[in-house]
């Protein structure tokens, strides 16, 4: 079985961060894996996504016009990759900066306040943890205790961010665990 999560925000926000964690995750898990980073010219502020595909066999092409999932930072990414992703899929959405919904039915929503809860933890640089923590959670993509692995490894050698990525990480967790967001 094959799983496309997208990534997707503004230049800054640790996007691209996301997608290679998840993508080092499933390999530790022994799936195959694509990584494909896009991103304007600006990356600081400018549009930033990635796509990760996630498979138990050999992945035949990159291109994927439809992912399962979409993690959406901010607005414009919400308009733009929402309605492209597949039925039955996770729509994270970064509820800190987006006061929409996803508009649609067939799909699991989940509203997370990752920017809000990265401040609390104190750095809004570890949203993108709290929002990989939460899908990751949600979906069950690949095992938690990998993806605490990786991140552990990501950020073992800048100290500074290593205990607050891991407590991002469970806080993301924490998010999805209790009643959904209306």
């Amino acid at each position: 079985m094959q799983s496309e999560v997208m990534f997707a925000g503004f230049g800054g926000q640790g996007i691209l961060m996301c997608g290679k964690v998840l993508a080092h995750a499933a390999l530790e898990e022994g799936h195959e894996v694509v990584w494909i980073p896009s991103y304007g010219p600006e990356m600081r502020g400018g549009t930033a996504y990635c796509l990760v595909m996630i498979s138990d066999k050999p992945i035949g092409s990159p291109v994927v016009r439809n992912p399962s999932h979409l993690v959406a930072m901010n607005r414009p990414s919400l308009e733009k990759f929402a309605s492209v992703v597949k039925s039955a899929g996770i729509v994270l959405i970064n509820s800190s900066l987006i006061s929409i919904d996803a508009g649609r039915t067939d799909v699991d929503v989940i509203k997370v306040p990752v920017t809000s809860i990265a401040k609390e933890l104190g750095s809004v640089r570890a949203a993108n943890i709290v929002a990989l923590g939460a899908f990751v959670a949600r979906s069950k993509i690949v095992g938690f205790d990998t993806l605490r692995h990786c991140v552990h490894e990501e950020f073992v050698n800048k100290n500074n961010f290593l205990s607050l990525n891991l407590n991002a990480l469970e806080e993301g967790k924490k998010a999805v665990e209790m009643p959904a967001e209306k």
